[in-house]
């Protein structure tokens, strides 16, 4: 049985790979994240964020009464990045502030370890994209908390383009007011270890909650996303569609889909899926959907999880009309990714990442 979240590290035992949130995960190559032997050291992190006008950037101490309102820890790791970080950054939209251009938020890792806490705040009705960048070479471990106002629209592109020795662990963390709207894009490439938990709650009525997911797992990475989605309020909405391609010996990618339905959260609507596609031999997908309903009130609630391997079909029916294989497997798997591709709405980040789809589909051929 999981701890109760929890923001005190020492409520959480040392995991040792055979709980339930730990069965996945290669322990070994955490890099004493999960043990309390990892601690700071090195250059750790530079973190540079660029805000439009009007947004407020903060760097707050451990006091301040806005880092953790969003959730609080659920695992060990997560207890060790809130009970080790120093200082927090704290990014503002007022209310009724609507944003035309990005926040971006640049966090490029030195080599060292590092704990980190990141908050973005938006006030009632106000509008905004935020892009996280993940890049470089750290072992990385953090909380990020968003908080939607009522009426809030907030989307976040978190982009996991680690050098390849990389261990980047987090908790996503948001609470979302009444009638608010969240969309999360995930997109996830780089580093050794990628483990990250989206967590969505909300705090009134009428809020909504896309969160979209897109990665791709090479040889040797271990890529992990593990989400879930409390319905604790009535009448609100999430829409879950996570897609990845794994290619390569040793390739690991774990998708875990968590949607509670509280008994308080009538009129519900929400539906959760996972694609995987597997291009070659010596990879290996794990996918587990769950759905737990605490009242009949509901407008519909669904899961769907499934893993196939290439089409060899689709790649007769190119190659027939004189496409060759290689630019007809770039063709499938783009059309794999292009419902997600589409939801980023920024022209840089979706370039960057086709970039990186033809860079990895370029290595499995060379």
């Amino acid at each position: 049985m999981s701890a109760p979240p929890s923001f005190d590290v020492t409520d959480f035992p040392v995991p040792h790979g055979r709980e339930e949130e730990w069965r996945f995960t290669p322990l070994e190559r955490l890099r004493g994240l999960h043990d309390g032997t990892a601690v700071p050291n090195g250059d750790g992190l530079k973190v540079d964020v660029r805000a439009p006008e009007g947004v407020t950037v903060e760097t707050v101490g451990r006091d301040d009464a806005r880092i953790g309102r969003a959730g609080t820890p659920v695992d060990r790791i997560a207890a060790q990045a809130y009970s080790a970080f120093e200082k927090a950054s704290v990014v503002t939209v007022p209310k009724d502030t609507v944003l035309t251009e990005p926040i971006r938020i640049a966090v490029h890792g030195r080599g060292g370890t590092a704990f980190a806490h990141q908050v973005i705040e938006l006030g009632a009705f106000a509008e905004a994209v935020v892009v996280i960048d993940h890049t470089g070479d750290a072992v990385l471990a953090a909380n990020v908390d968003y908080v939607l106002g009522d009426g809030a629209k907030l989307t976040v592109v978190s982009v996991q383009d680690w050098d390849d020795k990389a261990v980047h662990v987090a908790q996503h963390n948001t609470l979302i007011g009444r009638d608010a709207s969240y969309k999360s894009v995930v997109l996830t490439f780089g580093g050794d270890v990628v483990r990250l938990h989206p967590r969505v709650a909300y705090a009134g009525p009428g809020g909504e909650a896309e969160l979209f997911g897109l990665y791709f797992t090479d040889a040797g990475q271990h890529q992990e996303h593990r989400l879930l989605v409390t319905h604790n309020a009535p009448h609100c909405k999430s829409n879950v569609v996570y897609k990845g391609a794994l290619q390569g010996e040793n390739a690991h990618a774990v998708w875990i889909g968590d949607v509670l339905i509280e008994a308080s959260a009538e009129g519900t609507d929400t539906y959760e899926m996972n694609r995987n596609l597997v291009l070659t031999d010596g990879a290996r997908v794990d996918s587990v959907p769950n759905l737990e309903i605490e009242t009949g009130e509901i407008i519909g609630a669904g899961h769907a999880s499934a893993t196939g391997r290439f089409d060899d079909e689709q790649l007769f029916y190119l190659m027939a009309r004189g496409i060759p294989e290689h630019e007809a497997r770039r063709l499938v798997v783009r059309g794999f990714f292009a419902e997600l591709i589409q939801q980023i709405g920024v022209p840089d980040i979706e370039e960057r990442l086709l970039a990186r789809i033809e860079d990895e589909l370029e290595a499995s051929v060379a």
